[in-house]
């Protein structure tokens, strides 16, 4: 394995781990500042009030996508396995 090949594979890991955590990362952003301009706007400032819709947002993220992730992170492992006869050389 040359350094190219290895930069390579590096770079489509970051990829791949960008593109798998995007949507929940987005989506917790989305709802907490939804969650904060709601709390400045009427001065609630509970604790728990932040928490919980980001939890129940995020697992229903994982639950809408969580197939798509899961097929996507196979994908990218059975090129990786693919990749390995190629390597060895």
């Amino acid at each position: 394995m040359n350094t190219a090949q290895a930069a390579a594979l590096m770079s489509g890991a970051v990829l791949e781990i960008v593109t798998l955590a995007a949507p929940v990362l987005l989506t917790a952003l989305v709802v907490g500042l939804i969650v904060s301009i709601l709390q400045a706007t009427t001065s609630i400032q509970e604790q728990t009030l932040t928490f919980v819709p980001k939890i129940a947002s995020i697992m229903l993220v994982l639950a809408l996508l969580g197939g798509w992730m899961f097929t996507h992170l196979a994908e990218y492992t059975k090129r990786l396995f693919d990749l390995i006869p190629t390597l060895a050389g």
